[in-house]
């Protein structure tokens, strides 16, 4: 039984608000962007530090500086979230702590540089060509040849847009209002990108009267979570905009505001694709609350929801002057081939493993194992939608379960997607043990991409060590001390 000394130092400072904890977490973002001058997503050429005293930090042993700075901001970032969370699943703190942290630790990275990836470059980019009165889904950042596409990664230069129009129309409007400027452009699309912060702050609470989990817990899990800020916020990740518009969608969903719930989660869906997943869904928890048979339930809701999507997304193309084209452009991300998305990875193995007999193409290899991972996610969603008949909770859970199968069985998967089924299944009840794999998995997947964006899924020494820094995270969030290095619980 743990004393009242230890207990007393895990209760927060006066006032309900863990000081301590939340400077430690500001002192490491404040860490991790300054690291990330150097070390991070950084442009080719940067206006503000070349040619000045300052651009050694970009070379050399600077560059090995700027990254130490930045993973011992890192490793901050980490503690103090974690020490949140403790102080979260024991009832010392409540809502109000984990909105002040999620405030504290969000504004360091609105200015930052790009970190953990180059994807703000590609959503600039687009928004020029847009601005410029060319078609974003019909060519790439390349026909520009101007400072927001040379910064694009080459893998997405002749790569058209796939992303939804209600997005392009945000980009378009940031490169306006910034004059085309890279480091105004990216400053200014987190602040829009963090308006979906806020949806999801505003929303989980809600979502915990229906779903039964507790407002702390959802906040701390989801919102504060530095896989979500780090990533979406730091990375800039157009995913923070649709996850926020989806978790609002939902609980209006649930809230009885059916029509104005999917007309939201339709904007979600004209920002990313992915967010279509959750409509069936919500479908079923429209039915449910219709009159007359289990048939004409379906469909009423069916056909009222189908109206809400088509009506909102019609009208969402046609003010942005876009057509359809981002629909095929979003195979293109099937580029990417690393063994997070299970399909890709079984492809890989495969091929590798008859490549070591046998000289043979991987194309075919991945394209049978990509094809029979789209059916097995077809297969998934169908089960969960059909078991879901009953709407209610029921129907949300099951959503979470189908994104996350998306996130996994998708040809391609990057670590930020794993935000998507976290934010659609915060808002439930999480035992002990669902909170240690939640922090085990959101620190692993935070770690796995290096600071200027490239892969570390294939460097096995440094995914050992960010497993036993997981694993640390881990059994932290209920033992103040598991290593044991201190007399002190902190």
């Amino acid at each position: 039984m743990r004393s009242s000394a230890t207990q007393a130092r895990d209760r927060p400072d006066p006032g309900g608000i863990p000081i301590r904890t939340i400077l430690l977490g500001v002192a490491g973002v404040m860490l991790v962007a300054l690291g990330g001058t150097g070390a991070g997503a950084i442009l080719k050429r940067d206006p503000l530090l070349a040619d000045t005293s300052l651009s050694w930090i970009r070379y050399g042993h600077g560059h090995d500086l700027a990254t130490a700075v930045l993973y011992i901001g890192l490793g901050m970032v980490i503690w103090s979230w974690i020490r949140l969370g403790r102080m979260v699943r024991n009832g010392h703190v409540g809502s109000a702590a984990v909105l002040t942290a999620i405030v504290a630790w969000t504004l360091p990275l609105l200015f930052a540089p790009p970190l953990f990836s180059k994807d703000i470059y590609s959503y600039l980019a687009q928004g020029q060509i847009a601005l410029n009165g060319l078609d974003p889904y019909s060519v790439g950042p390349a026909v520009l040849q101007s400072p927001l596409s040379d910064n694009v990664s080459w893998v997405w230069q002749n790569t058209p847009a796939p992303y939804g129009p209600l997005f392009l129309m945000l980009a378009e409007g940031v490169v306006w209002s910034t004059g085309a400027s890279v480091i105004g452009g990216v400053v200014v699309m987190r602040f829009v990108l963090a308006c979906g912060l806020f949806l999801l702050c505003w929303a989980l609470p809600g979502l915990t009267r229906h779903l039964g989990g507790r407002p702390a817990t959802a906040l701390w899990v989801a919102a504060a979570n530095p896989l979500m800020l780090v990533h979406l916020i730091g990375g800039a990740h157009n995913d923070l905009l649709m996850v926020g518009l989806l978790a609002a969608g939902v609980l209006l969903v649930l809230d009885r505001r059916h029509v104005l719930g999917l007309a939201v989660v339709t904007l979600a869906f004209a920002v990313k694709a992915t967010a279509a997943v959750a409509l069936p869904f919500l479908i079923l928890v429209w039915a449910r609350r219709l009159h007359g048979s289990r048939t004409a339930q379906l469909g009423k809701a069916i056909a009222g929801g189908v109206a809400v999507f088509v009506a909102v997304f019609a009208a969402t193309t046609l003010v942005s002057g876009l057509d359809l084209g981002w629909i095929p452009a979003l195979s293109s991300s099937s580029t990417i081939v690393n063994w997070l998305s299970l399909p890709s990875a079984v492809g890989d193995f495969a091929h590798t493993v008859v490549d070591s007999f046998v000289r043979v193409e991987p194309g075919w290899f991945m394209t049978i194992a990509r094809g029979l991972g789209s059916l097995l996610l077809v297969y998934i969603a169908w089960r969960q939608w059909w078991a879901a008949q009953d709407g209610g909770p029921d129907a949300v859970r099951r959503a979470a379960i189908t994104m996350l199968a998306v996130a996994l069985l998708s040809p391609a998967t990057l670590p930020w997607y794993f935000s998507w089924p976290l934010v659609m299944a915060a808002a439930f009840h999480w035992s002990g043990t669902a909170l240690k794999a939640g922090a085990f998995f959101s620190v692993w997947m935070l770690l796995v991409t290096y600071p200027n964006g490239d892969t570390a899924l294939y460097s096995w020494g440094y995914l050992a060590c960010t497993a036993l820094v997981s694993a640390l995270a881990c059994a932290s969030l209920t033992r103040p001390d598991p290593l044991k290095l201190s007399s002190r619980y902190t």
